[in-house]
């Protein structure tokens, strides 16, 4: 996939373009479906399938205080190639492009320099100052300009709106199941492992890597879940604490994670945490032997969920 992080970097529009715009917060199973018709399209015309986004999230700018992301821009650029896009445009987005109006958008940014021939929107996408360029705009503009605008319609998995929105509800609700349904994967914390306290394993006999986080983003449920640990390449099962560890008295946010199998020296390393099931909320224990105990019931209670989903796994590839 090639990356273009601002429009000066394209130098000719794209053969026979298939565009589609949107923010794709955390590329979801609706986005994936938009994702899919663009490059249906492009196919059938041997063309070029472009993928539209801003960075940072224009609410991000507009209204620094009213959302919080379900996937970084490293993410998002992940997934996206993993659909299988050409091209990925990453237009910066700041208060002065805010102003650009929806007629300056299409006849610069899509017509002129993507070189747009077919446009597809999901069902409530709008655009440009005052968000003017709603699908009615858009159809009219490529009936003048000669380029078919397709709307994908709403998606629903088990009655529940597939929405960026919606999942961040639930990651808040660490309804972690109905999360990967919505995204078609499990929600994901990266994180560099810091020293911490030094308690996990000479106090309390388990020893955890420790991902700080940051309050003002996006923080599943407090508590404890069954995880999947990323780390060089290889997955392991674990058990990780959202929280403030209250036994203790801590005050910072972090996700602490005692891993299955596990004894390397992982300090300043990157891990990647996959939420599979929020087990029990967080709770203050009257001491170490207290939560090791607890810890002990977890990790059995982790094993169980874990075998289910490889379970599911295998089921899985061989219906198909």
């Amino acid at each position: 996939m090639e990356i273009y992080t601002d429009l000066s970097q394209i130098q000719k529009p794209f053969p026979r373009a298939c565009v589609t715009i949107g923010n794709f917060d955390g590329v979801h199973i609706g986005h994936q479906i938009l994702f899919a018709e663009v490059m249906g399209r492009a196919f059938r015309s041997k063309g070029t399938s472009v993928v539209v986004t801003f960075d940072p999230h224009p609410l991000k700018v507009l209204r620094p205080e009213g959302i919080k992301l379900i996937s970084t821009l490293e993410q998002k650029k992940e997934l996206i190639a993993q659909a299988g896009i050409d091209v990925l445009l990453i237009i910066p987005f700041d208060r002065q492009f805010a102003t650009t109006t929806a007629q300056d958008f299409v006849d610069r940014i899509l017509v002129d320099t993507i070189g747009v021939s077919e446009l597809v929107v999901g069902y409530d996408y709008a655009f440009g100052k005052g968000r003017q360029g709603n699908i009615d705009f858009l159809r009219e503009q490529g009936r003048l300009k000669g380029f078919p605008v397709t709307v994908v319609e709403a998606h629903y998995e088990n009655g529940m709106l597939v929405s960026s929105t919606k999942i961040r509800e639930l990651v808040a609700e660490g309804r972690m199941q109905d999360v990967r349904q919505l995204l078609g994967r499990c929600y994901q914390i990266r994180g560099t492992v810091q020293r911490g306290k030094q308690r996990g394993g000479p106090v309390v006999g388990f020893p955890t890597a420790n991902l700080q986080l940051n309050e003002e983003d996006l923080c599943p449920k407090r508590g404890v879940y069954v995880t999947q640990v990323v780390y060089d390449g290889k997955m392991y099962g674990g058990v990780s604490n959202i929280g403030y560890n209250p036994t203790f008295g801590d005050s910072t946010l972090v996700a602490e994670t005692h891993i299955f199998d596990f004894s390397k020296d992982i300090y300043g390393k990157s891990i990647k945490l996959n939420l599979l099931q929020h087990l029990r909320g967080e709770k203050k224990f009257s001491g170490p032997s207290e939560l090791a105990a607890q810890i002990r019931q977890d990790i059995e209670s982790a094993h169980q969920v874990l075998e289910e989903v490889r379970r599911e796994r295998i089921l899985s590839c061989e219906d198909g």
